[in-house]
């Protein structure tokens, strides 16, 4: 093997490694059809980290699926992951992406009073609370 093509070599060898795992994880696994690029990049990224060549560069930094400034509305929040929309985030982060609202806020560079649940939600839980008499101390202890 000359030095020249030890690049494309290894380059092949590594999207046949990533195409090995991806499969064998999709085999096992429900994966949704819009995160199997995310899963694609994922795997051969770190694979090209464990191989040890340093002189290539790391994956770009991921963008969000929206703006974050327009991700907030009133009935829903968009995850800047994937660009669903959802009441609450905190589930959907942990289960599909391993993130905790903090790690969330920091990857994207958020405030910390970035919210996690929608306004309406939040208002109508809240609503809910005080109408159950959650928050109030007991009579007549």
């Amino acid at each position: 093997m000359d030095i020249v093509d030890a690049p494309a070599k290894n380059s092949e060898m590594l999207i046949e490694l990533t195409a090995d795992v991806v499969a064998a994880y999709v085999s096992n696994n429900p994966v949704p059809v819009g995160e199997l690029p995310n899963l694609i990049a994922d795997v051969h990224a770190a694979l090209g980290r464990v191989g040890g060549s340093s002189d290539q560069p790391v994956v770009d930094k991921q963008k969000p699926a929206v703006n974050p400034k327009k991700s907030v509305h009133d009935d829903y929040i968009i995850c800047l992951e994937d660009g669903k929309k959802f009441k609450s985030l905190k589930r959907h982060l942990m289960t599909h992406y391993g993130l905790t609202p903090d790690q969330y806020r920091e990857k994207w560079g958020l405030d910390a009073s970035y919210p996690m649940v929608a306004p309406n939600y939040a208002q109508a839980r809240s609503q809910l609370a005080k109408k159950m008499g959650l928050g109030r101390k007991r009579k007549g202890r």
